[in-house]
């Protein structure tokens, strides 16, 4: 299946695989204290926002009723 290579129309493709670039990219600048610090206080602010909606959110998804009567309202009490 590798051995039989298709017609391509730009040579350039079908010579892809084997080219080599013999530029090298710069560096990458280090992040610097403030862009470090910048970004601890963002992920902490996610996990914080995350977490504080769960403990918020978790009565209002439990089953538990404190009294076993279902509410009714006035008018349906009235008779």
């Amino acid at each position: 299946m590798f051995g039989r290579r298709e017609p391509v129309p730009f040579a350039f493709v079908a010579e892809a695989d084997r080219f080599r670039s013999n530029v090298t990219p710069p560096p990458r600048e280090r992040p610097s204290v403030g862009q470090m610090a910048g970004r601890w206080l963002l992920g902490l602010t996610v996990v914080a926002g995350l977490a504080g909606s769960l403990v918020i959110g978790t009565p209002a998804l439990s089953s538990d009723s404190p009294d076993s009567n279902p509410q009714q309202s006035q008018a349906s009490q009235k008779h």
